[in-house]
Formats: C-alpha cells, sequence, structure tokens
C-alpha cells in the first residue's frame, strides 16, 4: 500500500530514505534549507568513512553511484607517540581490512542523491522547516519523519540523560580537505594517532568535488594545546594550523605532509557539540507527533567514525519497520519500537565511542599495546570498525579482555 510520507533533513540517512521510499511507490514529500548547489559550492559537512557494512546497505539500495571513483581505504593503523623519547612511537601497529571501506564527500553525495530524487518525480521542497511547517506536514501525512540535526524542530526531541554520557563538548573538532599527501604504504588505512592528554588526529582517502583527496580530522581534548581553532581566520590559516599540529605531536604525520594543499578553500571546518542520544517522538503544539531519525536522536563523536554508519544502518531500519507496517497507523509505540531496534545496535557504538572520549582504563593500553606483538589481535582491531559490537563485551570488561588478549597470544 502507498503511504503519503514526509522526511525533514536530506542527509546520510533522510535522503536514503526519501529515495528507498520513493522507488517502492510512496508520496514523499523531502524538506530541506539546502539546494543541491549549495552544497555543492557550500563548506564541507563532516568525515564520513563509511564500512563495509554500510556500504552494502547502499548498494542493496542502488545508491553506490560513486563506488568506482573513490579511493579505497584498506585498512586501519594505529600509532601513539612515546611519551619520553619525542618522534619516537611507543605502539604503532596497523592491519588490512577484510573488505575497503569508503569516505564519499557529502558535497557529492548528497546533491547527487537530490538530483536522482527530482529526476524520479520527488516533491523536493527547499525550506528552514519549522514547527508550524512540521504541524502541516503531520495533518497531510501518514507520517513525518525529522532526520534534520539542527534547528528549532530538534529541540521537539528530549535529551535522554540516562543514554547520553556527557552534556558538554569533549572535543575541538577540525576538518581539513587535502591533497598531496604522501601515499601510505603498502596499502592505504585510516591512520589514527592516539596523544593521551591531548587529542586524536586521523587521517584517510576520500573522493571530494575536485577528486581524489584525504581528509584530516583533528579532536583536540578541550582546554588543550588542540583545542586552537578559535583564532583561525581564513582557509590558508587553517591549513597551517593543521601542519603545526602535525609538526608538534606528530613528526611522522608531518614527513607524509610536507607538500599538502588545500582541495578548495571550503574544504575547511571547525567546531564542537556534545555527543547526544535523543528520545525518538516529537509531540508538536497540536498533540501530533513526529519521528526522529539519524542525527535528530543519535550524534556520536567523530573519533571512531561511526557517524554516517550509524546513519545509514538507521536508514535501514527505520525503512524496513516503515515496510513491514503495512497500511497501519504509525502510532507512538510503532515510533518507540523502531527507535529500540535501532537502539539495540547503536547502545554499543554509542558506549564504545564515548570510552574513547576518556582516558583509557589500564585494560584499553594493555589490549592496544598486545596488539603491536599480535597481527590477529590487530586484525580483529581494525576490522571490528566494520561492526562496533563486536568489541564487547571485552572492550570494557577487564577480565574478558585480558583472556581476550591472551587467546591472541596463544594463536601467535
Amino acid at each position: 500500500m502507498s503511504r503519503k510520507i514526509a522526511i525533514v533533513g536530506a542527509g546520510q540517512s533522510g535522503l536514503p530514505l526519501a529515495l528507498a521510499l520513493q522507488s517502492r511507490g510512496d508520496q514523499i514529500t523531502l524538506l530541506t534549507n539546502r539546494s543541491p548547489d549549495d552544497l555543492r559550492k557550500g563548506k564541507i559537512l563532516s568525515s564520513q568513512c563509511m564500512f563495509d557494512a554500510a556500504l552494502q546497505i547502499e548498494r542493496d539500495f542502488g545508491l553506490n553511484q560513486w563506488e568506482h571513483l573513490c579511493p579505497p581505504v584498506q585498512g586501519i593503523g594505529f600509532t601513539v607517540p612515546h611519551p619520553e623519547k619525542k618522534g619516537e612511537r611507543l605502539i604503532n601497529w596497523a592491519s588490512r581490512l577484510d573488505r575497503y571501506a569508503q569516505a564519499v564527500d557529502q558535497r557529492v553525495k548528497m546533491p547527487g542523491w537530490m538530483d536522482l530524487y527530482t529526476m524520479r518525480g520527488g516533491n523536493l521542497v527547499l525550506k528552514d522547516a519549522g514547527i508550524d511547517d512540521l504541524e502541516e506536514l503531520a495533518a497531510t501525512n501518514d507520517l513525518v519523519v525529522v532526520s534534520a540535526g539542527k534547528g528549532e524542530i530538534v529541540k521537539l526531541f528530549e535529551r535522554d540523560a540516562a543514554r547520553s554520557p556527557f552534556d558538554k563538548p569533549m572535543r575541538a573538532l577540525a576538518l581539513t580537505y587535502i591533497n598531496g599527501l604522501k601515499p601510505r604504504e603498502p596499502y592505504s588505512a585510516v591512520n589514527f594517532n592516539f596523544i593521551p592528554g591531548v587529542g586524536e588526529y586521523f587521517v584517510f582517502p576520500s573522493l571530494t568535488i575536485t577528486g581524489a583527496a584525504e581528509v584530516m580530522v583533528f579532536e583536540g581534548v578541550i582546554g588543550g594545546p588542540m583545542d586552537c581553532w578559535g583564532d583561525v581566520k581564513t582557509p590558508e590559516e587553517h591549513l597551517k594550523k593543521s601542519l603545526w599540529i602535525l609538526e608538534t605531536f606528530m613528526p611522522w604525520e608531518a614527513e607524509r605532509a610536507r607538500h599538502i594543499e588545500l582541495t578548495d578553500d571550503n574544504g575547511i571546518l571547525a567546531g564542537r557539540f556534545p555527543p547526544t542520544t535523543r528520545k525518538p517522538i516529537g509531540r508538536l503544539p497540536s498533540g501530533r507527533i513526529v519521528l526522529g531519525m539519524g542525527d535528530a536522536v543519535c550524534v556520536n563523536d567523530p573519533i571512531t567514525g561511526q557517524g554516517s554508519n550509524n546513519a545509514t544502518k538507521g536508514f535501514k531500519i527505520f525503512h524496513d519497520s516503515i515496510v513491514a507496517r503495512g497500511d497501519a497507523p504509525f502510532d507512538a509505540d510503532w515510533m518507540n519500537a523502531t527507535f529500540e531496534r535501532f537502539w539495540d545496535y547503536a547502545n554499543l557504538v554509542v558506549r564504545w565511542t564515548c570510552s574513547m572520549l576518556t582516558p583509557p582504563p589500564p585494560h584499553i593500553l594493555n589490549l592496544l599495546g598486545a596488539a603491536n606483538h599480535s597481527p590477529s589481535l590487530a586484525h580483529v582491531l581494525a576490522n571490528n570498525f566494520n561492526n562496533p559490537p563486536d568489541y564487547f563485551p571485552w572492550w570494557d570488561d577487564p577480565v574478558a579482555c585480558e583472556r581476550f588478549i591472551k587467546q591472541h597470544a596463544g594463536a601467535a
């Protein structure tokens, strides 16, 4: 049965939902505050390294238009500087992914998907939606899904304190899209650097509006030396600050970056936000209800690279729940049950990500160090980025973690 569904927000969860439901014959209205051209000409929106399980969902729905153009991410590397020997590394391991990851700039992906949606006859409304708009949509559609992560409408969704460990930003964040980085040998990877008390830096290949590139992600501990973006005013200053961080804390990364340049003046971003989970039902003044999805209800810190992966896996769960509903009403019980199916997966992703934002306990330091000497352990740590629940129970259980390390030591 064809349903009338409105989706507010055209990002990594909202657009695939619009396209997938459009393909099955539902009547879709999609609201967003930026046109395809606005996105193409605007600033970068995020970093977005997607692992195979999320990429496969895009493939299954025919949404992987850039797979043949995008450079692959073939592995994960992990480095910790030596605390006493400047320029040396205490931990330094890498392992190949069983299946490659990819990162497509959302200035490429979102306009492409929006064009596909309108080419198929989709109703695209360019508007910064407010409460009155949601009221009108809720009165004229079977379901309203809000996937936008900003604006007044997000306040409809109450912060879930029990599922949000932090109530303030934990990192000063910055992105720098670059060309000219010396290729990592012998295979490409997300190169992750962990500097205790200072912050994190990782870099990986991507496809952007100018072609193949690399994305540098900086995560500075609040108040620390990498919390340094407040006085940066120009693209040139942003690039200079990026290089200063590498030269100061990670000389091996600075060596790769000797000849880098920005992909474009809009290939930079800096900001901060608290990782937040919200309750999935927004109640309008009229009493009508709308369903939250994606960034409206679950915003992860980018430290584990799971934002786009969560959004895509969430889209699939919400899509399947809508299809399975048939012609029954999309009531509050259904909305809560749909979100809980997503949370069954996402809760461990959130727990793992939040654990990376606090000083690591001894068993995690032991685990990361043990991977230096155990290729099989490094392989598991790298490949679990594809499905973070696989890190448990040993990620937060010291006894299980010690047992897990010993198993791999024995195998080695």
